[in-house]
């Protein structure tokens, strides 16, 4: 007679593969007297364990396979799960079906005790479960690529078809000319199935990281396109005759004026996904075939606002560091639109704001709300302009101030002037390059003599895409591959593509920057009124890294691809 095996409670078995202590179980234990939750779920709460981690321990204490993302937890296409088992059900449940063999289903799910949800299954298929685990995220993520967004998209435009066709009759020359009453284009734009289509376009588009949506009308047809870590993809689009009914749709929701379509107009509404809330930007204008709408998203749970993690080198994070800690000065951001210039003055903020600082700012928008900041949102059409507001900030005792662009000269005479009198003035300026930002300041119209003295940094930076980490490539580059590009390293990588990144090769990005110091020199220089290219000459004999240079620095250091590098930088700029 063989003797029995030991069954381990789940928080021995974890303290016996080393995953937690003694001491967190203690804790753990005595939150769950309290609470009455599931130890598993206690020990994630608490940050002890990851879900991963759990459900690798259960599959080991209860000796069920665990399956993890990618080739495991992918269902097989043939046999008839899709119908088996309904999407909704696998939501709500949180399982998927993986493979049928004869009478019996394997299914993934979190929790297979779940006696219950077995014997639903048991009754809803008219076969015999075979439960798996996995973690609950995975299984969502997999219940999604499985059972197919497209498929939902599909859904809600033949919904919201057969809902416009059955509320509203027209012909096609109404259309195409707008000719809809306004209380018909209202009723339509209400109705849940174009709601539930507005709805997955803005979600799809979050959960892709997307930071902007454009929507546009052409001759016979809708193109929608996601803008994802700076590129623009086409996704499929609704069909024409939706074109009314989702514009009308946005505008309620950004409480603009639906009936008005010969002008441009702007707008803002709130989504609230899951615990977080995140602010969408509307720019609606008029085209010849309708009108186009672009929505900014901006997910502040998704940028993390810290200045050490924005990709700078250790180097030129020191400098900006030391320059943002002076009393008075002004420090500029340069770059072209959508270079990351004003997250990275909020990083900034992040860094230096303390309850014994009074920190102010005008912007146009406000992106990012911060705690602890007075932040004003500029209203040109009511005369809130950034030089009116920044007049007003003088009479406000201000220690630092932002100003979200130096646009006029009298906005840039103020933020000298301010940076000469004992502010910290932190601002952002259009230029290609740093030290064109100092020959632009002049031909504003602000003397040499005023530049030199106030002006500490300026920083000119570029977002680069991030290979990503889960699938990229090493290579050793051929002198063909590097085209004369000189690269300190035996291999560098490229883009494969895989689930984790939608099959792009890339995710999320990183900045690359170049960081000119304001020292004797270039003070010297500036009231010569030397040009921007003897500026530049001296700065990079002084050290200074250009933007081309910090690109390959990302690439030698596996962060970026070549590709990528010489695409967003000029050698030799």
């Amino acid at each position: 007679m063989f003797p029995k095996e030991k069954y381990l409670r789940l928080g021995e078995l974890l303290i016996k593969e080393g995953i937690i202590t003694q001491e967190q179980l203690e804790k753990a234990i005595s939150v769950q007297a309290q609470q009455g939750w599931r130890l598993g779920e206690i020990l994630i709460k608490l940050g002890v364990i990851k879900e991963d981690q759990l459900v690798m321990a259960l599959g080991k204490q209860l000796k069920i396979f665990y399956y993890s993302l990618g080739s495991e937890l992918k269902p097989t296409t043939d046999h008839d799960l899709l119908n088996l088992i309904p999407k909704d059900f696998a939501l709500k449940n949180n399982i998927i079906p993986l493979s049928r063999t004869l009478n019996s289903i394997t299914v993934a799910m979190f929790d297979p005790l779940d006696l219950i949800l077995i014997d639903n299954l048991k009754k809803l298929t008219g076969c015999e479960i075979n439960p798996v685990i996995a973690a609950k995220s995975d299984i969502t993520k997999a219940i999604e690529k499985f059972y197919g967004k497209s498929k939902m998209f599909e859904e809600a435009m033949d919904a919201s078809y057969a809902s416009v066709t059955e509320s509203v009759s027209y012909k096609e020359s109404e259309i195409a000319d707008e000719e809809l009453s306004l209380d018909k284009l209202v009723a339509r734009a209400e109705e849940a199935p174009v709601v539930k289509l507005v709805d997955l376009i803005i979600r799809q588009a979050i959960d892709e990281r997307a930071s902007d949506i454009h929507i546009e009308p052409f001759k016979d047809k809708i193109s929608l396109r996601y803008r994802i870590d700076g590129k623009l993809y086409e996704i499929p689009p609704p069909a024409k005759h939706l074109n009314l009914p989702i514009v009308s749709r946005i505008k309620i929701l950004s409480k603009l004026d639906i009936a008005e379509k010969r002008l441009p107009q702007d707008g803002a509404f709130l989504v609230k996904l899951e615990d977080r809330f995140i602010d969408i930007r509307v720019s609606v204008i008029p085209t010849i075939y309708g009108e186009k709408v672009v929505l900014r998203i901006l997910d502040r749970g998704a940028v993390a606002l810290d200045l050490g993690r924005m990709g700078f080198e250790p180097e030129q994070f020191e400098q900006i560091r030391r320059a943002v800690n002076s009393p008075y000065g002004l420090v500029l951001m340069t770059g072209p639109t959508g270079s990351g210039k004003t997250t990275s003055l909020y990083a900034i903020l992040n860094e230096i704001k303390s309850p014994a600082k009074n920190i102010v700012t005008v912007e146009d928008p406000v992106e990012y709300k911060l705690d602890g900041i007075n932040q004003v949102q500029v209203k040109s059409d009511i005369g809130l302009t950034f030089a009116a507001t920044l007049r007003s900030f003088l009479r406000q005792d201000p220690d630092i101030m932002l100003v979200g662009e130096i646009r006029d000269l009298e906005t840039a005479q103020i933020c000298i002037r301010s940076a000469l009198t004992g502010h910290l003035v932190l601002s952002t300026l259009h230029t290609n390059d740093a030290p064109t930002a100092v020959t632009r300041l002049i031909d504003i119209g602000i003397e040499p003599y005023m530049v030199a003295p106030s002006l500490l940094l300026v920083v000119a930076q570029r977002l680069i895409r991030k290979l990503c980490p889960d699938c990229k490539e090493a290579y050793e580059p051929t002198a063909e591959q590097l085209g004369g590009v000189k690269i300190n390293a035996e291999l560098i990588y490229k883009p494969k593509g895989c689930t984790k990144c939608n099959n792009i090769g890339y995710r999320g990005r990183v900045c690359i920057a170049e960081v000119l110091i304001v020292n004797d020199q270039i003070k010297e220089l500036i009231i010569q009124s030397a040009s921007f290219q003897k500026i530049r000459e001296v700065a990079k004999a002084g050290g200074m890294k250009m933007l081309y240079e910090s690109a390959i620095k990302k690439v030698e250091d596996g962060i970026a691809s070549l590709e990528e590098a010489l695409s967003i930088t000029l050698a030799g700029e």
